[in-house]
């Protein structure tokens, strides 16, 4: 259904002077506010949709505001689903303003964020998982999130909430066959395939609750603290890596008393490189803060870079691995990297760690090979090509809520209890579903999630 609201408009294109600027009409009479401010109102009246057309700005009082190109899009085929008009003007801020400010003297409205994409949503040209898909087209910086935003918006998500609903339903649907013949001696299902099924659901369900540790990395980056003792070489490892001095390096221990974030992509993904404070015990109080800055950093970072020099292989930087590695968690890959392996007889090292890299972060001896380990990394944390991958906290925290109430259908089903309660708890997981969707949802949700999204989108 076409929703006919006010019509709005704004500056699609990003902020600041550039040579082409975009701006977006959409709204019932976005054709009519159009033909009010340019030159050739006739020919643009007879344009026909998803064609362009070559004509000046007019301001009120006779003057060429800008040479422009305008195309239209009818409804329901645009964007919006509504009436749509794009100007493409030169990219001047003024002239963006003025082409604003004559819109909106024309009765148009000045668009809130995501305002467009709402009303397409609204309007029924995509759902609410597809929506909030364009923020994240519009936010990818890397190859590997490009994919994933593409992936959704085009409905790979939807698609897979449907198959999951209609299972669903078709369990309602034997129960309440159930309860309705319950005393005539017809079976429309056994109690054991119906919690196959159930438990069916589950497994997807909670596969693509695991699927969220691989598309969260990828689509906020990977953290990964670079840990060691003080010296170690923590930030020429990270100049090493971006191939940049963005690190202050020095002979100096604890030069380092704060973390520094940097971003490296590699093979398409993207991880946040964090270098940390060198741990030590000490008793300069903004050292000691830099400590603990660096513990609260690994805690967050799915891949460690324990730095040990190799100058430097005794006792104590055994006990040192030992004891950080107990605050690590399960999940985090740790890569011992022995350092200053250019001054250092190799041969003569003694040490007995797993996932060990032997470097140089000053000559750069293996650093591509440590790139490998990180990126074979995150690429292990994926299923396979073909699996749907989740983003969103959002997404995530409803299908915990559906896998939640599919496992008590489950637990009712195990125990024989009515099928009157085992259908409320199948309603319910399919109701956290379409809440992903959009398919039930409330203003408040929509609210906080079309605010996220930049103004003309």
């Amino acid at each position: 259904m076409i929703i006919e609201k006010e019509n709005i408009c704004a500056i699609s294109s990003p902020a600041g002077v550039g040579a082409i600027s975009i701006i977006r009409i959409s709204g019932g009479n976005s054709f009519e506010i159009t033909s009010k401010i340019v030159s050739s109102q006739d020919k643009f009246i007879q344009l026909e949709a998803k064609k362009m057309l070559f004509t000046s700005l007019v301001k009120p009082n006779g003057d060429i505001l800008d040479e422009v190109i305008v195309a239209k899009f009818i409804s329901p085929n645009s964007y919006t689903g509504e009436d749509m008009v794009e100007i493409y003007c030169h990219g001047s801020e003024y002239i963006q303003r003025e082409i604003i400010h004559l819109l909106i003297s024309n009765g148009a409205s000045a668009a809130n964020a995501g305002e467009f994409t709402q009303r397409a949503f609204m309007n029924g040209k995509m759902d609410l998982s597809q929506s909030e898909a364009v923020a994240d087209l519009i936010s990818s910086s890397t190859r590997e999130s490009h994919k994933l935003a593409m992936n959704q918006m085009k409905g790979k998500i939807s698609d897979e909430i449907s198959l999951l609903s209609n299972k669903m339903l078709e369990l309602i649907s034997l129960l309440e066959l159930e309860l309705d013949f319950g005393e005539e001696d017809v079976e429309f299902a056994d109690r054991s395939d119906l919690l196959k099924l159930s438990n069916e659901l589950n497994t997807k369900i909670l596969k693509l609750i695991d699927s969220f540790i691989y598309g969260n990395a990828i689509k906020e980056g990977v953290p990964v603290s670079i840990v060691g003792k003080p010296n170690a070489g923590k930030s020429t490892l990270l100049n090493a890596l971006l191939e940049d001095d963005r690190a202050i390096v020095s002979s100096t221990p604890g030069t380092t008393r704060d973390t520094i974030e940097e971003i490296l992509i590699i093979d398409g993904i993207k991880f946040r490189l964090i270098d940390t404070a060198g741990i030590r015990s000490s008793d300069d109080e903004i050292e000691q803060m830099g400590v603990e800055r660096t513990m609260q950093k690994i805690e967050h970072s799915n891949i460690v870079v324990l730095l040990i020099d190799a100058t430097d292989l005794i006792e104590s930087n055994l006990e040192f691995i030992e004891e950080l590695t107990k605050s690590i968690d399960d999940d985090s890959l740790v890569i011992v990297a022995i350092n200053k392996t250019d001054i250092t007889d190799i041969n003569e090292l003694d040490y007995n760690f797993q996932n060990t890299i032997l470097i140089s972060a000053k000559t750069k001896i293996n650093i591509d090979k440590l790139c490998n380990i990180m990126s074979a990394h995150v690429k292990s944390l994926k299923q396979s090509e073909s699996d749907t991958i989740i983003t969103n906290t959002r997404h995530v925290e409803l299908f915990y809520k559906s896998s939640e109430a599919l496992q008590r259908a489950n637990d009712a089903l195990k125990n024989d209890i009515s099928g009157d309660f085992v259908a409320q708890d199948l309603r319910e997981a399919m109701y956290f579903l379409g809440e992903i969707t959009g398919h039930i949802s409330n203003e408040e949700v929509l609210g906080s999630i079309f605010a996220k999204f930049c103004i003309g989108k």
